[in-house]
């Protein structure tokens, strides 16, 4: 678990332009930890993936969280934007409640409303709020997982798959007079109505199975 959390779109073999599921767009999300120039990078490769499926006859989007084990949350949120859409997604809540709260723009994303990650062009969709279906798993973990929880309480979105890793906090790296640090956990996630985490985030649909959760997403997007 970390405070910087991460979108990795080079772990899925750069995810292709096309769709393979007819009018639905598709978002592979992996691990990779990143910063600087990379992390601008990686938030414009996800956005780049968007853009180029996006077209007027799509009933929706699959944003597939399996497998990704962590990284910086910050290009993630910010190239994952134009399908979560604008506004608060997300905290971190400290023990004496203290919140600091996660927040996106197109192409942007914002720690207690101050810039993290930005992307020079950024892209909003065709149709805006659409039907998400967002994949988990037992190796989504501390950042797969802050996604996971952006998406929770967003309209027209529904999880599946089974339990994520259960590492869904914040920690904080501490420097020791000898050199040696620690890591210590701070802060809990929580949802954007402030609901807090710090376990696994079970999906709204169970259904395990590679082809069948797919399955199960497609077919709740492809409903009236």
């Amino acid at each position: 678990s970390t405070v910087l959390s991460g979108f990795d779109l080079s772990c899925t073999g750069n995810s292709t332009a096309v769709s393979p599921i007819p009018n639905i767009g598709y978002v592979k999300v992996g691990t990779c930890g990143c910063s600087g120039a990379d992390a601008a990078k990686f938030a414009e490769d996800i956005q780049a993936v968007i853009r180029n499926q996006d077209n007027a006859n799509l009933k929706g989007w699959i944003v597939d969280l399996r497998g990704n084990g962590g990284g910086n949350m910050w290009p993630m949120l910010a190239g994952i934007s134009s399908v979560l859409g604008d506004g608060v997604v997300g905290h971190f809540i400290d023990p004496d409640n203290k919140e600091a709260k996660w927040s996106v723009t197109a192409g942007t994303s914002l720690y207690e409303g101050s810039v993290v990650n930005a992307v020079a062009n950024p892209y909003r969709l065709i149709n805006p709020n659409p039907k998400v279906a967002v994949l988990l798993d037992q190796g989504c973990a501390s950042s797969g997982e802050a996604i996971a929880v952006a998406f929770i309480g967003r309209p027209k979105t529904m999880s599946f798959g089974v339990g994520t890793c259960g590492l869904s906090t914040a920690n904080a790296t501490y420097f020791l007079s000898d050199g040696a640090q620690f890591q210590l956990t701070v802060s809990l996630m929580a949802d954007r109505n402030k609901v807090t985490k710090g376990g696994s985030i079970v999906p709204d649909v169970t259904v395990a199975g590679d082809k069948e959760v797919v399955n199960k997403a497609v077919e709740w997007i492809n409903q009236p």
